[in-house]
């Protein structure tokens, strides 16, 4: 691995494409905002996830990227003497090439280690990468510009306001002022391999509900809004269903700061729960456990092991079996929320 030398000019920091990955990034973030290496640092974040940042004591410093492709225009308009590719694809490597970045650091994944000038690269057995948590990867990308994060634990902010308003519309859904409420995002953006069946969402809820009396918020991005729908329909307590309530990146952090426990798949809502010390529970199928081997104090990961088929990365499950969540019995969901509430 190569380092960047010493260097006192402009810094961007090209933020990752998944909300999960963004909040990892936001330690790399805060040393980048703190750093006395560089004159300047800006953070170029895709238009749809900046929300998640909003409130941060350097959000003065983010960029919107409205199109990726847009990505060297905006270097050249920041006028970046180093771009730090917190996004592992090819073609964000290629734009900064193209926009002539002087020093060009990133890891050197998808093929684009000639594009990169400074690049870390992850370790292989057998000519195979072998999974390394995305935290630790990004960490050890920040490094190549001379960035070393205090932690790995990853941080995000909300304003008294937007809290006060998010409780106003909770209770305008239906969950009655000052209730405690588990909070449930069972959609995931990556596709439907990591989906689990609505009515064992339900069954978990409903337990939780008989046991503490919290109720069920159901939440999720666009598009989800059937799945969020379903899951509420199944359970036999009356969950608040947010389908139809104003939902968007900035709410979704005020809605898990306040909840008493995150019911997740394996998505981006997990990583804001990590943020804000909630105990969460998430459900995994086709992925890397390692991939997502950090910020476990306050989560569990069920996840069914011994699958000759698992993890296979997949959208979609090749096999047409989707063994990996159908075999995931609610009882063990449930076991992981209670060993989770009762640690944290």
């Amino acid at each position: 691995m190569s380092r960047a030398g010493a260097a006192s000019g402009r810094l961007v920091v090209r933020g990752p494409n998944w909300v999960g990955d963004l909040v990892m990034a936001t330690p790399v973030l805060e040393a980048a905002a703190r750093s006395e290496r560089w004159r300047e640092a800006r953070f170029l974040v895709r238009a749809h996830l900046a929300p998640l940042l909003a409130d941060a004591p350097w959000s003065d410093r983010l960029v919107s990227l409205a199109n990726p492709r847009d990505d060297a225009a905006h270097y050249r308009a920041l006028g970046a003497e180093a771009v730090l590719l917190l996004s592992n694809s090819l073609g964000a490597a290629w734009r900064a090439f193209r926009a002539r970045v002087p020093i060009r650091a990133g890891s050197a994944l998808s093929g684009r280690r000639w594009l990169l000038t400074h690049a870390c690269v992850p370790p292989t057995r057998g000519g195979r990468r072998l999974p390394v948590p995305t935290a630790h990867l990004l960490r050890d990308a920040a490094g190549l510009v001379g960035l070393e994060p205090p932690d790995l634990h990853p941080r995000l902010w909300v304003r008294d306001a937007l809290r006060e308003e998010v409780r106003n519309e909770l209770r305008d859904a239906g969950l009655e002022p000052g209730e405690d409420y588990v909070l449930c995002c069972p959609g995931a953006a990556f596709g439907a391999a990591k989906l689990w069946p609505p009515e064992r969402f339900a069954r978990v809820l409903d337990e939780l509900e008989q046991r503490f009396g919290w109720r069920a918020v159901i939440g999720g991005g666009p598009g989800e809004e059937p799945l969020m729908s379903a899951v509420a329909a199944a359970c036999d307590h009356r969950a608040v269903d947010l389908s139809s309530a104003p939902r968007d990146l900035e709410r979704l952090k005020a809605q898990v700061a306040d909840a008493r426990l995150l019911l997740v798949g394996d998505s981006g809502p997990r990583w804001v729960a990590a943020a804000f010390d909630v105990p969460c529970v998430s459900v995994m199928g086709p992925n890397f456990p390692e991939l997502t081997a950090t910020s476990l104090e306050r989560c569990r990961v069920v996840r069914r092991e011994g699958l000759e088929c698992s993890p296979c990365l997949e959208r979609r499950c090749p096999l047409g079996h989707h063994r990996c969540m159908t075999e995931l019995e609610p009882t063990e969901v449930l076991d992981a929320c209670l060993g989770v509430l009762e640690t944290a």
